[in-house]
This record gives C-alpha cells, structure tokens and sequence, in this order.
C-alpha cells in the first residue's frame, strides 16, 4: 500500500525542483552558500521533528486546552518541547542574514519547511509562525538595538512574539482602535530602545498572548499617541506601532525580572486550533504598575511600549506582519486540507463496503470491495487532492514571488511585488475556504467514523474552520482585493497577471492534452478583464464593493486554475522523460488532479462572475427587518 504521507513529499519536491526551479536560486549571491543538497537536508530535518515532536501531540493540545487560573496559563508540557526542537532547528532565523546567525535561506524553501509543521500540529506551530513573523517585522524595521533586545532573542525561542491589533470594539476595523499611547515623561524620546510611551487599552483574539513558553513574549501593538491636550488622529493614519514587552528589559535584551503593566482578561474557548492559546490582554490596567522613570501622573501608569518607526507608520509597518502571516494561514489551510485526505485515502483502501456497480450482489456471493473502488468516493478524493495540493502549489508560489522580490533583478523585483500584493489575498482566502471543503469531504469518505473524536479528521475540520477568519476574514480580503489591488492601481497589477497566464496558456496549448484546457483558462481570463472594465465604470462604489465576495470566488478559482495548468506543464515535461513504474505515481495523480480542477472546478466561475459584473443588487436590497 502506498503511504500518502510519502506521496506528499514526492510532490513537494516536484513543486520546488521541477516547477519552481528551487535550485536556480543557488546561483544568486544571498543564496550561494547553499544546495539542492542543503535544501532537502532542512526539510529532511523538518519533517523528522515534526512527525516526532509535534504529531503526536496533536490531539493531546486539543483536548487539553489551554487553562487559566487566575494567575497564569497552564499548557500541556509537550507544548514548550516541541516550541524548543523547532528553535534548535534554527528554522525560527532561517531567513535572516548569516551575520545575525541566520541561514539566509530562500523564502520558498523555508515555507516548504514550515509546512510539515502545520500538518502536523497547526496549534502548536501557532507560537513559532507568529514569533518568526514578528521577528521579521523588527528585522525589517527596528532600530539596531531593537533588533538586538527582541528580535534576535526571538530566533532562539528565548522570546515569542505576537501582534496585537483587534480590540473587542473593533473587531477587523482598524479604523476604530481605541488603544492610546502617552509620552513617557521628559525623557522618554532619549531611551536606548526607542521613543518611550504608556500603553492603555485591550487587545482581543490575541494568540500566544500568555504562557510559559519563554522567558517573555514580545507584544507587536497599534495604538494612538496621544499627547497631553491633544486629540489623537483618527483613523488608520493616526495607528503607530509599539514593542511592548511582558516582561522590561535592559538595552540588551535581559529580562529584568519587573513585569510590564501587561494582564491576561480571559481566555477563549475556541471550537478549534486550541493548542495555541487565545487572549483578551489589558494594556495598562494597573495589576503590574511599572515605577518610573515613567507616567505622566507620577504614578507609572499604564505599560510601557517602544515606537517601532514613525509615528503614524503602525499600520505600513504592521502589514509586513499581516501579509507574512497571511501566506501562512494559506498554507496552514493547505496542509491541513492535506492531512485530512491522506487519512481518507489511507481509509478508504482499507474500510470494505458495497460490491462494484453491475458485478453482482451479496446474494451472489461477491465479496465487499474497499470503498475507493467506487466512484462516488473517488470524486470526493480527487476533489480534496485538487483543492489541497493546489492550495500547497498557490503559496508555494506566492513564497517564490518573495524571493524575486528579495533578490532578482530591479525590474523583477518591481513584478514580484505587483503579483505578490495581487494575490495575497486570494493566498489566504482561497486555500481557507476550498481546503476546508477539503476537510468536510474526508469526514464525508469517513462516514459515521468521520464524524467521531475516534479519527483525526474531525479535529483537522475544527482547526481548519478559523482560518476563514484570522488575520482578515473572507469579506476583508474580497474588498482589499477589488477596491484597493485591482480597481485601485489602475489596473497595473491585473496586467502583468494576465500575461503571466497568457504565458502559461501558450506552453499549454502547445500539448494536445492540454490544449482543450488552456483554452477555457484563456476564456475565463477574458471575463475577468471584462468584468473589471464594466467595474471600473460604474458607480457608485459601493455598488461595486457589495458583490466583492462574489468576485474574490470567481478570481481566486482562475488563480487557481492557472497555478493547475502550469503545474500540468511541468507535470507533463516530466512524465515524457521518464520510463518509470510506481515511482512516478504521485506525479500521475498530480497531474490527474489538475485535470479534474481545469474540467470540474474552472467551469464554476461563471456564476460568481455574473452577479460581481453586474453589481447585482440582491444582497444590498435586502432590508434588516426581512431576516
């Protein structure tokens, strides 16, 4: 019997090596120390611990969730293990330069490697994923001595990290974040570690907010400054970003041992994704009051936080975070997808039930046969494979776009950063969304069993349902997608995407097989430019905006569909070279998925476009009082 697990990682090399030419990134000079043999040695290395360190575990931090007594968090302990293997493996600096004990690893590889992590336990990748996005952030944008104090104690697990934006009045509306932050005396401009202010308010839906899992933990926080006597400026334009640590540090980065005026209000109770616990924190409430030097009353008064840049640059500067972290819910979604069918597939080869249609009956004295023979199963199979593996593919080439950005040529890094902002939102979205379908239909091959606590796969379509709603839910995404990446920018980014495809069409028709499919990509292209023309001249806008839902649905599957037939392109280049048997079944499968997602999946584009294109008015004409 095949192990689908191991089909995983036959594809995933496919992906990076055949497709995406993961190798060539060796020739440019941020890379050149490394290998296709340094490559596959991390993701060797990443898939041992997290099939021993992390899987296990799994259900464990599902059902022991997390607890709060009063006083602090309890974790299961396996929780801070598996958080120190991950660090030990130095994947938490992998990106970073060598000179600040980095790996100066290619962003494509690095996410590779972080994907067996999510499959395995997504709840506990949570506290690596966001401490190497926050991480990033300072890397990016923090002063030497921030970089030094928190980042760089970050990429050995000393400090885990967080980002702090909603609150529970304001939900995903940034716009309305109440937090404030005061100037911290006279001397505060002079501190080593950046302009010194108090913080006062609550953050909601904080992960990783509170534990034991480090020496201190590194909240990332919007909030307004608010100088004495002034009104503080309204809006995202008025949003800086501040270091606000658990516990005080010295210029250095040792913890002094005084707790920051940080407190943990509760804990959420969640439907899934539990082994990372999920916090409403207090900024600034008075439990830990912090002595001066500080408070404008003299008295220490509220938590102590470090400008991060400008003032009026939180929002800039925290979507280097938010964009980061939105690539990996796509792939948190895609690998999830993925785990749910393998179960499946490894179930249905084994569970005998029903006889093949037209072969006989029990009364015959034919045999039950594994419930994979039939068809009905098969689709539902091949449907999760299409959806998660093109998932896996979409993000995988969303973290190849990061890299031309980092180190291609000037005018390459120009497109990479066009394509990148363009589809980011659907890199979430979309994986969220269609690998939870995922999820639903391996329950469905499972049967009654599916739906028990007895397999995995009803966990894998609990943890799986948030990401349709963190770091920017469905509706966020779909008008950050029409309004501001496609009818905002002229239309620039929409080109340089459409001529990727034409490209990816062109080789396509170039194969008979192929051609057929090529053809429709090319069909539902052209809605999509026409569509956006009708878009672009109506008004008003917020005709436009009600149906963005509608066509984020239509433009994510053309998105897919295009990662599908290119994929099918190299799929297929492959298959002519090789004489092999077995080996080569993954590849085939790949390949068959493809086929499936270009023949069942493109052709429901249709739909959502029309009512997008037409600014149907269902929706908005819908009074409050009829529901």
């Amino acid at each position: 019997m095949t192990d689908p697990s191991r089909n995983r990682r036959s594809t995933l090399s496919f992906m990076l090596y055949d497709w995406l030419d993961a190798a060539s990134l060796t020739s440019r000079p941020r890379y050149a120390e490394h290998s296709r043999e340094t490559f596959d040695a991390l993701l060797e290395a990443s898939e041992r611990i997290a099939r021993e360190r992390f899987a296990p575990f799994n259900r464990l931090v599902d059902v022991e969730e997390p607890r709060f007594d009063g006083d602090r968090v309890h974790l299961p302990a396996v929780a801070r293990a598996a958080l120190q293997a991950y660090a030990e493996s130095g994947l938490l600096a992998a990106g970073h330069d060598a000179a600040d004990g980095g790996m100066q690893l290619p962003y494509l590889v690095d996410m590779a490697a972080n994907s067996f992590f999510a499959a395995a336990s997504v709840g506990l990748s949570g506290y690596p994923m966001l401490t190497y996005a926050s991480c990033n952030l300072l890397m990016a944008h923090g002063t030497d001595a921030q970089k030094r104090a928190f980042a760089q104690q970050q990429m050995s697990a000393r400090f885990t990290g967080t980002m702090c934006l909603s609150e529970p009045q304001a939900g995903s509306s940034l716009a309305d974040v109440a937090t404030r932050a005061l100037p911290d005396g006279a001397d505060s401009q002079a501190e080593p570690l950046g302009p010194r202010f108090r913080l006062e308010g609550s953050k909601m839906w904080i992960s990783a907010g509170e534990h034991e899992l480090a020496e201190n933990i590194v909240h990332l926080v919007l909030a307004r400054i608010s100088p004495p006597g002034e009104a503080p400026t309204p809006g995202v334009k008025g949003l800086s970003l501040f270091i606000v640590p658990r516990v005080l540090v010295d210029a250095e980065g040792h913890p002094t041992g005084e707790r920051n005026d940080v407190a943990l209000a509760g804990v959420n109770h969640k439907l899934g994704y539990r082994g990372t616990v999920n916090t409403l924190l207090s900024f600034g409430e008075g439990r830990y009051p912090v002595r001066p030097p500080g408070g404008l009353d003299g008295r220490g008064a509220g938590a102590i936080g470090y400008l991060v840049g400008g003032p009026g640059e939180g929002l800039r500067l925290m979507f280097h975070m938010m964009n980061e972290a939105r690539l990996n819910v796509g792939m948190g979604a895609a690998m999830l997808g993925l785990a749910g069918y393998e179960v499946a597939v490894d179930y249905a080869r084994v569970r005998t039930q029903g006889r093949p249609l037209g072969t006989g009956t029990r009364d015959d004295g034919a045999a039950p046969v594994p419930i994979i023979s039939h068809p009905d199963v098969r689709r539902m199979l091949l449907a999760q494979k299409a959806y998660a593996e093109g998932a896996l593919a979409l993000c995988l080439y969303g973290a190849r776009l990061v890299d031309e950005r980092r180190t291609g040529t000037a005018e390459a890094r120009r497109e990479a950063g066009l394509l990148l902002e363009l589809l980011t939102p659907v890199a979430k979205s979309w994986p969220s969304q269609w690998c939870l379908e995922a999820n639903s239909l391996a329950i469905q091959v499972l049967g009654g069993y599916g739906y028990t606590r007895d397999f995995p796969v009803e966990q894998y379509w609990r943890d799986n349902r948030l990401n349709m709603i963190h770091e920017g839910t469905h509706g966020i995404q779909a008008l950050d997608l029409l309004g501001r990446k496609i009818l905002g920018d002229g239309g620039a980014a929409l080109r340089l995407w459409a001529g990727r495809v034409g490209e990816t069409v062109r080789r396509a028709r170039e194969r008979a097989t192929l051609r057929p499919h090529a053809d429709a990509l090319a069909t539902a292209v052209g809605a999509i430019e026409e569509a956006v023309r009708t878009l672009s001249a109506h008004q008003p806008r917020q005709h436009v905006l009600a149906n963005a839902g509608d066509f984020l649905q239509a433009f994510g599957h053309v998105v897919v569909a295009w990662i599908w037939l290119d994929v099918a392109c190299a799929a297929e280049a492959r298959l002519a070279g090789e004489t092999g048997g077995a080996q080569l079944d993954p590849l085939r499968g790949t390949l068959q998925a493809a086929r499936y997602f270009l023949r069942f999946e493109l052709p429901k584009v249709g739909a959502w476009l029309e009512v997008a294109r037409t600014c149907d008015p269902t929706y908005r004409e819908m009074p409050d009082a009829w529901f």
